[in-house]
């Protein structure tokens, strides 16, 4: 067994997964040890100015910082850090970079979108049955990027990033409260271009199922279950028809701020951009099922993902 320390730091959060990974016998076990997530939006204007800003890397170095503490106390045997779609879109990452390795003592990947949709792919599937012989699309819907997976338990069959994020349409489009029907549309012609260009790339007529991950996916499903608060549990593998999938997504759309912030399970880090989440979430859902002709009727959320994926890539 091996302690391990992973940080997954994308355009919304940074997340500290210390795990103890067991390889034996043929099957491998992650013990999450501790799991921490802060929403810092690292890629808080990247989208129109093309750099990360100052405030914005203060937030994520002082995350970073309380991380690296955690990470002390815990004494894994590696640590691997992994940036994704802001820091890939940034003209001055090597600022981020350069930080991030005085606090951490360790060199900061920031990776391709076709290595961060393996390790989604990776970090999904460790912890949902995926059938042998038939294909899984999973989503991780992020705050600057969607990748869109296909697979089997053999692992990836296709993959392709693209720039269509939470954080990247909310920013553009729908900034009015709530957003305006202009607005929407607006987004919805991003979004749509986008999950045609993924389409090149991802047969998406091939899947037999589709798993959502990351916390747009796992808001939604917590607004579709109605709950009382932001379960793990209640969300993980969770099972929902499309139509209740869409429908809830579509309703935070609709929500204004305020109303969002008001759940009892919303995330205050989430409330000015799960609108964006719910447009691209309902409208990929909507696009797979029509192209599996009809096969594909519901939709699973999943808890565990790339964080989950850069941990079981250390071990």
């Amino acid at each position: 067994m091996s302690r391990v320390a992973a940080i997954d730091c994308g355009t919304n959060s940074i997340r500290l997964l210390i795990a103890d990974i067991d390889r034996t016998n043929g099957t491998t076990t992650l013990t999450d040890v501790v799991r921490e997530m802060r929403v810092v939006r690292l890629g808080e204007g990247v989208d129109a100015t093309g750099e990360l800003s100052q405030a914005a890397l203060d937030r994520t170095f002082a995350a970073t910082a309380d991380y690296a503490r955690l990470i002390a106390g815990h004494g894994p045997a590696a640590v691997r850090f992994v940036a994704t779609s802001a820091s890939r879109d940034a003209s001055n990452r090597d600022v981020f970079v350069a930080g991030i390795r005085d606090l951490l003592g360790v060199e900061p990947e920031v990776i391709s979108g076709d290595e961060e949709a393996a390790l989604s792919f990776a970090g999904a599937s460790s912890v949902l049955p995926v059938l042998d012989g038939q294909e899984v699309l999973v989503v991780d819907l992020g705050g600057g990027s969607t990748e869109f997976v296909l697979g089997t338990a053999a692992g990836v069959t296709a993959a392709k990033s693209v720039d269509i994020g939470c954080v990247r349409l909310t920013e553009r489009h729908l900034r009015a409260d709530p957003p305006t029907a202009g607005q929407i549309a607006a987004a919805q012609a991003d979004v749509d271009n986008a999950i045609a260009l993924a389409g090149r790339y991802v047969p998406l007529e091939r899947a037999t199922a589709v798993v959502g991950v990351a916390g747009s996916v796992t808001t939604i499903t917590a607004h579709a279950l109605r709950l009382d608060e932001y379960s793990p549990d209640a969300i993980h593998g969770a099972e929902l028809p499309l139509a209740t999938v869409r429908s809830a997504a579509g309703d935070l759309l609709q929500l204004t701020r305020a109303e969002r912030a008001a759940l009892p399970y919303m995330h205050p880090g989430r409330v000015d951009v799960i609108g964006a989440g719910g447009l691209v979430w309902a409208r990929i859902l909507e696009r797979v099922a029509e192209l599996s002709g009809g096969r594909i009727t519901t939709a699973t959320a999943s808890e565990h993902d790339i964080l989950d994926g850069i941990a079981l890539s250390i071990g």
